[in-house]
């Protein structure tokens, strides 16, 4: 039944180039996805702009590029997400990144608001959180899943609403402070991490 979702998912998937240019022509046309809101439109320009520049300046250390280079099983990445998500502009470019970088990893990518059964089969906390993660063996099987931030990001969204109780402009401002400042290290470190082979733990 998983497998089947999955499979459907992918056929319609996008690839990186195919989402970046959706996301150019959105912009352009001032227009999101999704059900179409001022905010919505308002900050899919705001996540492209970001978006482009993290796609030029996101960098991983020689231990992590020699990861994902030497990862020796075939992997697909597919990510449900959507431009408007302030969280996967911060995301994204870094999982694109590993994927350029790794002959074995295949980035698609599905939109949240199309893919509901998808995005209710991965909720966090009962929230259709995003962007989420999944990602796969070359069997279309479940090796782990990430999303949709960082721990050390969540703690920061969590501290804050423990203060004010709420999910404000406030809190996406402190927020976009913190992912400038932590330059994608949390993200960086996380995803490695849930992606050992397992040849490396001699798992043959």
């Amino acid at each position: 039944m998983m497998k089947e979702l999955i499979s459907k998912s992918l056929e319609k998937a996008m690839d990186h180039e195919e989402y970046m240019i959706l996301f150019k022509q959105l912009v352009a046309e001032g227009k999101t996805t999704g059900e179409p809101s001022p905010e919505k439109i308002n900050y899919t320009k705001l996540n492209w702009s970001r978006t482009k520049r993290l796609n030029k300046t996101a960098k991983l250390s020689e231990e992590q590029s020699r990861h994902f280079k030497d990862l020796n099983e075939e992997q697909t990445w597919l990510v449900i997400t959507e431009p408007w998500c302030g969280d996967a502009a911060q995301s994204l470019p870094f999982l694109n990144k590993f994927a350029e970088i790794a002959e074995n990893i295949d980035l698609k990518i599905v939109l949240r608001d199309e893919n509901p059964e998808l995005m209710d089969a991965y909720l966090t906390n009962g929230s259709r959180s995003i962007p989420k993660l999944i990602i796969l063996d070359k069997n279309l099987q479940l090796i782990n899943h990430w999303g949709p931030r960082s721990k050390a990001a969540t703690k920061v969204v969590n501290n804050y609403i423990q203060e004010f109780g709420q999910i404000d402009d406030q809190l996406k401002t402190e927020l976009q402070v913190w992912y400038n400042l932590n330059k994608g290290e949390a993200i960086l470190q996380e995803i490695q991490e849930l992606t050992v082979s397992k040849s490396s733990l001699g798992v043959v």
